[in-house]
């Protein structure tokens, strides 16, 4: 075997990757998450940022991944999310389906909305500045979404549900979950104490709107939800399909309510029950009598001496 000088024959290291073509640099863009496009491919050259705005490399917008301080609910950052949202959704050129972020604005909602007619999904954790106003955009530009969270966003009723559920054909799963009201301790430091608060009263106007809009659902969750038996009745008659329902912390349903709700529900493969430890300051002992009322209701032991 010849090994004399193979560097004469080998390309040079240094190539310019200014130099690539388009197609071959979208391509390799689209390899990377958006996160690694706007830190670093975008500030490479003006070739690299017109690359990273063609609508291919725009049809999925996913930033919650990186959600998890308390420094991320301020007025600050939600204008940074609501910048980067709305370029996105302007270079996605009507191509953007998936969105899942956290913070966003009414505003850059309701711009989702009139430029996005085609969106599937929308996860919008945590926005605590999101309220039925941009939800109402959504309902009736957005006729297209089949996956919808809206959980822990406490300015968001059931008048939205109602909406979306009427406006949304397509619409197969559905999580509104809420923050655990029961044990706040679990959000400190990273939820502020006034959000705490705000955590939403009306779980049978929302369980009643979903049972009575959303008859195609297969997935729900209702986490923390302050739904009781009768308005759980209601999601199970109206909401026939599901397959997958996650009551946890759901402290006003009974075992004996969810058995009675769900047997009906034929496809139903998988339920998390609200089994929870629940302090005792959180309820009146009037209300149930005595603790062991507790046991039975939770299906815990932690009551009984």
């Amino acid at each position: 075997m010849d090994t004399t000088n193979k560097e004469e024959t080998m390309p040079e290291l240094g190539s310019d990757w200014a130099e690539l073509t388009q197609e071959c640099l979208i391509n390799i863009l689209g390899r990377v998450s958006l996160e690694q496009r706007w830190r670093g491919a975008m500030l490479v050259c003006k070739s690299w940022l017109q690359a990273c705005k063609e609508p291919c490399l725009n049809s999925v917008f996913d930033l919650q991944p990186h959600f998890e301080s308390a420094r991320w609910w301020t007025p600050e950052f939600e204008r940074r999310v609501d910048s980067i949202l709305q370029s996105v959704v302007d270079w996605s050129a009507g191509s953007l389906r998936h969105i899942r972020t956290t913070h966003c604005s009414n505003h850059s909602l309701s711009f989702v909305a009139q430029r996005c007619p085609n969106l599937e999904v929308l996860s919008i954790k945590s926005c605590p500045n999101v309220t039925d106003s941009s939800m109402a955009d959504i309902a009736f530009r957005c006729p297209m979404i089949r996956e919808l969270d809206i959980s822990y966003c406490h300015e968001i009723s059931h008048e939205s549900l109602v909406l979306i559920g009427r406006n949304c054909p397509n619409l197969k799963i559905l999580k509104r979950n809420l923050i655990n009201w029961l044990d706040p301790s679990e959000h400190a430091g990273v939820v502020p104490d006034e959000y705490l608060k705000t955590c939403p009263q009306d779980g049978n106007s929302e369980a009643a709107a979903i049972g009575k809009s959303m008859p195609d659902l297969e997935h729900l969750e209702l986490r923390f939800s302050k739904v009781s038996a009768k308005g759980f009745a209601l999601i199970s008659v109206g909401c026939p399909n599901l397959e997958y329902l996650d009551l946890f912390g759901c402290v006003n349903l009974t075992s004996r309510d969810i058995e009675n709700a769900t047997s009906n529900l034929k496809n139903l493969k998988e339920i998390k029950k609200p089994n929870f430890y629940i302090p005792r300051s959180v309820f009146h002992t009037e209300r149930y009598g005595h603790w062991r009322l507790y046991d039975e209701r939770f299906q815990t032991d932690v009551f009984r001496i």
